[in-house]
């Protein structure tokens, strides 16, 4: 379909009118054209995956001896003592995903502790 957008443009066909004699969009008309022209090559690019985990990989020992210091804190704490540390500044989710990739799990119990005897089911 791509290319067959493309030829019909290189033949004196507008993006728009190749867009409607082919059923796409527009704007995927216009796009598969420049790709043309600039790559050479249609093929879509690749989707998804992990682009991010690299930035907070590079503060991994950080992370781990901060939460070994200590261990109560939560997923921002830990997000704005990074920023605070290095100028990196990572979302609190992308801090909960690191945790995963890494095992790092955490007990935090701190909340029982404090609550009245008899109230949870972790009290003592």
């Amino acid at each position: 379909m791509r290319q067959r957008v493309v030829d019909a443009v290189a033949s004196g066909m507008s993006c728009r009118a190749a867009a409607a004699r082919f059923g796409v969009g527009v704007s995927s008309a216009i796009r598969w054209v420049a790709r043309a022209r600039t790559r050479g090559d249609l093929r879509p690019d690749k989707r998804g995956g992990n682009v991010r985990s690299h930035q907070i990989d590079a503060h991994r020992d950080f992370i781990l001896d901060l939460i070994e210091a200590e261990p109560d804190l939560t997923l921002a704490e830990v997000a704005d003592r990074l920023s605070e540390a290095t100028g990196y500044h990572p979302r609190p989710s992308l801090v909960c995903r690191f945790f995963k990739r890494h095992n790092v799990t955490r007990k935090k119990d701190g909340a029982c502790r404090r609550a009245e005897p008899g109230r949870h089911s972790c009290a003592s």
